[in-house]
């Protein structure tokens, strides 16, 4: 792998069940176990999941229908179901649904005609979050004792 391949974010425990996750950029985003964080409204290990799924193919379909026309609306919710069985913890049932419209008109036409195939095409080759999920990768894990 090159380096222009590598990804890397960094967690770190910043309280009982509170952590931030920081980019190579300098980016952060706090996040909690669902427990033991102040207030509770920080997003789940699973809840960015989501949004990491939502936000690639948002991202991807914006780009697409977005060379036409701005959208009015451009929700995309992503959903599924936690269980816990005999493979462990894990999520099913994962389901993203977009809701957007465009203005009325041959801008607004042509990004509705093609939302479609960008949807698709997001979903089908695009969307690196989505497409690891569904064609799988193994995960390592390491120790490094301090």
């Amino acid at each position: 792998m090159s380096e222009d391949s590598l990804r890397l974010v960094t967690v770190e425990r910043t309280a009982t069940g509170r952590f931030t996750a920081t980019n190579a950029r300098g980016g952060t985003i706090a996040f909690g176990t669902g427990s033991g964080t102040e207030g509770g409204t920080e997003f789940t290990p699973v809840e960015l999941l989501l949004a990491a799924i939502g936000g690639c193919t948002a991202a991807d379909v914006d780009v697409a229908t977005g060379r036409h026309a701005e959208p009015a609306e451009f929700t995309v919710t992503v959903s599924g179901d936690k269980v816990s069985d005999e493979l462990g913890n894990r999520m099913t049932g994962l389901a993203v649904t977009f809701s957007v419209a465009f203005p009325d008109g041959p801008s607004g036409d042509r990004a509705r005609a093609i939302l479609p195939r960008a949807v698709a095409v997001s979903h089908n080759r695009l969307c690196t979050v989505s497409r690891t999920i569904e064609v799988g990768t193994p995960v390592a894990v390491t120790v490094v004792d301090r």
